[in-house]
């Protein structure tokens, strides 16, 4: 009786992976739950369970190939005998991607996203990573060409074609895609080694945040917004609850009042909880708030889900719950899928304030800064005197494409003000 492996759901939000590495060999015998396969998508990376025990008689997808959600990966018998002994570590051989989900070469779920963007076909790109991966940068020059032959002049005043084009982006793309793809005027020195120079390639992780960071430069025109709040009522209303809660092992941090705050402005604000389609704008239901983490690989954003739902106790356990999964590598795609407004911290070794770029498709980024003691002016029985409390800088980052000055300026007014009057159910 055979067993067949297959691509299973790997979040609501993610439709096909990319197969890293095989974990077992062709022959081998393995145990029911035993790791058998990487699965690499643009979220996060999954070790695939066996289904059943037996031996792996067939894999059917090799390394690089990137099938879709309920795609055939490999064969089990449950009634074969072993012919080999490798460690699950050993390489794979090479086998025909018989299952390959698409005729395109095989390209990251990134690549493929900027290939539909751009109005690239990818069986027309030739793919310059290893073993023939189409990259970004394939796209890129592969697009350059023909966005930069001259149109027909239309016969009569007609509406700009959408198509290909950057969501809410209605400009030219021919001299931005040349820069991109290192055909116009500016040139980067080339770099000469030195004794001492340490070059570190990318890690998976790396190209995909600096691919992210990029796109959004690129695409959202940022705006940053500042604000100066009081801490000192929400202060007083940690250290009242901090012990209680942290006997529930709940850690009351001042991230979780921040946290219910912003999901109390924004449902007040919804223009600052959507996204930017091609030629209109979605103002986005549920409020699911991305918190960024820093973990050993990289920066991610995990998503705490119908944050308004929630007060501050619930966002302070979920807030440690998403944080410890992310720095163990315990993250599932759907942690980080649909979050709708993000907020970055400074961690234990912040700095006072910085803008921050716009986690995509966001249309806002919430920066807050260290937390410092300082001298304020409070008004006391009528008088004006100099008290000490606790302070921290905000910084709003907003996509101007679709949230004015005015709209971004009265969430975060609004955001601080629930932080300053510490009005907040725990």
């Amino acid at each position: 009786m055979t067993t067949t492996v297959k691509m299973p759901p790997l979040g609501e939000s993610v439709l096909e992976g990319i197969v890293g590495k095989w974990l077992v060999r062709e022959g081998q015998r393995i145990e029911r739950e035993q790791p058998v396969v990487e699965i690499l998508t643009d979220k996060t990376d999954s070790e695939i369970p066996a289904p059943v025990g037996g031996v792996v008689v067939k894999i059917l997808a090799v390394e690089g190939t990137t099938v879709l959600v309920g795609g055939d990966l490999a064969i089990i018998d449950e009634t074969a005998t072993a012919s080999v002994g490798a460690p699950a570590d050993a390489p794979a051989p090479v086998a025909t991607p018989v299952l390959e989900s698409k005729a395109a070469p095989s390209a990251s779920p990134a690549t493929r996203k900027l290939a539909r963007e751009m109005g690239v076909d990818l069986a027309n790109v030739e793919g310059s990573g290893r073993g023939g991966v189409v990259l970004q940068d394939d796209v890129l020059r592969g697009a350059a060409p023909i966005a930069a032959a001259p149109a027909p002049p239309p016969a009569a005043p007609t509406r700009p074609s959408s198509a290909g084009a950057v969501p809410g982006f209605t400009g030219a793309m021919p001299e931005l895609l040349k820069i991109l793809s290192g055909q116009g005027n500016f040139k980067l020195p080339p770099y000469n080694p030195a004794p001492g120079d340490k070059v570190v390639p990318f890690n998976r992780r790396r190209r995909i945040i600096a691919d992210h960071m990029v796109f959004s430069k690129m695409t959202a025109p940022h705006v940053v917004t500042f604000a100066e709040c009081d801490l000192h009522k929400t202060h007083l209303l940690r250290e009242k609850n901090k012990d209680a809660l942290k006997k529930e092992g709940i850690g009351l941090t001042f991230l979780s009042f921040v946290a219910a705050a912003c999901a109390r402005a924004l449902h007040e604000h919804p223009t600052l909880n959507a996204r930017v389609l091609q030629d209109s704008y979605a103002l986005i239901h549920d409020i699911n708030l991305g918190i960024a983490v820093e973990t050993p690989d990289g920066l991610v954003v995990p998503v705490v889900r119908n944050a308004n739902e929630l007060r501050v106790r619930g966002l302070a356990r979920a807030i440690d719950q998403v944080a410890e999964r992310a720095r163990s590598g315990n993250l599932v795609p759907d942690d980080l899928a649909n979050k709708t407004f993000t907020i970055s911290n400074p961690g234990r070794k912040g700095n006072l304030v910085g803008g921050a770029i716009i986690s995509q498709p966001n249309v806002g980024i919430l920066r807050i800064g260290e937390i410092k003691k300082r001298p304020v002016v409070v008004e006391r029985d009528g008088e004006d005197v100099i008290a000490i409390h606790s302070v921290m800088f905000m910084a709003l980052s907003y996509d101007h494409r679709i949230v004015d000055g005015v709209a971004a300026n009265n969430f975060l007014f609004r955001v601080s003000e629930i932080l300053e009057q510490g009005d907040f159910d725990i």
